[in-house]
């Protein structure tokens, strides 16, 4: 089994750009229903990642918060509790699953630290459950 079995390419996942604005992460999450999101740049580098939790630790901590402020803030100034760590494409199955037990999904990157997609724990926890019978 090779990692790229595993992978959800950058296409067929959800991401947000890093200069988007609080209320375009609230709404995509929203929409989508998402925990955990990739925060990407314009050129498609891997810049961590933002949660639901890091979205609402931000507006507990704004003080009068109103959606004026979510459509003029950057999701750059918030502060990022647990980000998600990325690993390389030609990292071993074996590091991919350990961190699988840390995080929901583990963000891929190539060699110049461009998002390609996720591998999601549940693939990882299917995968081992099958074979383990």
């Amino acid at each position: 089994m090779t990692i790229l079995e595993f992978l959800i390419p950058k296409g067929s996942t959800h991401f947000i750009e890093y200069d988007s604005t609080v209320r375009q992460a609230l709404e995509k999450f929203d929409y989508h229903k998402f925990s955990v999101v990739p925060l990407i740049d314009k050129e498609g580098k891997y810049m961590g990642t933002i949660s639901e939790g890091d979205l609402l630790r931000f507006i507990k901590n704004t003080y009068n918060f109103d959606i004026t402020k979510a459509e003029n803030t950057s999701i750059i100034e918030i502060e990022k509790y647990r980000p998600y760590m990325a690993l390389s494409i030609n990292t071993p199955i074996e590091e991919i699953i350990s961190l699988s037990l840390d995080q929901n999904f583990i963000p891929l990157v190539d060699d110049r630290g461009m998002y390609i997609g996720i591998i999601k724990r549940k693939d990882i926890i299917k995968y081992i459950y099958k074979y383990s019978n």
